[in-house]
Formats: structure tokens, C-alpha cells, sequence
């Protein structure tokens, strides 16, 4: 099973909570929206990037299971 995370752009305010758990995944760009750097999710990474998807003060981020 694959893991991917998703972001909801017209919900982001770029408060940076996912930049500040999970740098390698995601980033605040200058435009203030959040950037995914990279969108699948390996398997050691998942708690990791579970925490900062639960750590969106928006519900801007999804983790997707395909």
C-alpha cells in the first residue's frame, strides 16, 4: 500500500506547523503556501509525516492511502 500526502491549497495559510515537524516533506514557500516536497510516503517516514499532517491548525493536509 502506498502513502501520499496531499495539500489543499485554498485552505493553507502558511503557518508552517508541517515545515516545522516534517522539513523533508514539506516547505513554506514565498508565496506563503505551503510546497510538497516530495508527495509519496515511505513506510519509515509515516509517523513522522502523520504528526505533521495532524499538526495543520487548517486541516489543509491529507494523507492518502492507494
Amino acid at each position: 500500500m502506498t502513502i501520499k500526502v496531499t495539500a489543499d491549497l485554498h485552505k493553507c495559510e502558511g503557518i508552517g506547523m508541517c515545515e516545522t515537524q516534517a522539513d523533508d516533506f514539506f516547505r513554506v514557500g514565498d508565496d506563503g503556501f505551503v510546497e510538497l516536497l516530495s508527495s509519496e510516503v515511505p513506510d519509515g517516514e509515516r509517523s513522522y509525516v502523520r504528526a505533521a499532517v495532524e499538526s495543520c491548525p487548517v486541516s489543509a493536509l491529507r494523507l492518502v492511502e492507494s
